[in-house]
């Protein structure tokens, strides 16, 4: 198989390591993306751009519940919040600045 891009990264003590910019964007993946790694019978490593999201059974079937729930109780599943409730919220978080572009300290699962 000829190789149409070639790029190293370097693996940490930690197992981890950075996806190179121009492999991400051949893969059409940016932060946040999943990508999936196979390993033939002869070692060789290929990564592919994961094509579906990991579910989780738990939260499946929850899930499902709570749109049956909508289906058979249309306006009354899902209602604003009671204003105490939102007034409480807003107490609990203050002034709080959240910048959602900031680094991420300590390890992050994605």
């Amino acid at each position: 198989m000829a190789a149409l891009l070639k790029e190293e990264s370097t693996i940490t003590a930690k197992g981890q390591t950075t996806v190179p910019k121009v492999v991400r964007q051949a893969l059409g993946v940016d932060y946040g993306g999943r990508i999936a790694f196979f390993v033939d019978d002869q070692h060789r490593v290929y990564v592919e751009k994961a094509t579906t999201e990991a579910s989780d059974p738990i939260v499946d079937h929850f899930l499902e519940f709570l749109a049956q729930d909508m289906k058979k109780h249309p306006g009354t599943s899902v209602v604003a919040l009671p204003a105490t409730l939102r007034d409480r919220i807003a107490a609990l978080v203050g002034n709080m600045d959240v910048d959602l572009d900031a680094e991420i300290d300590g390890d992050v699962a994605l």
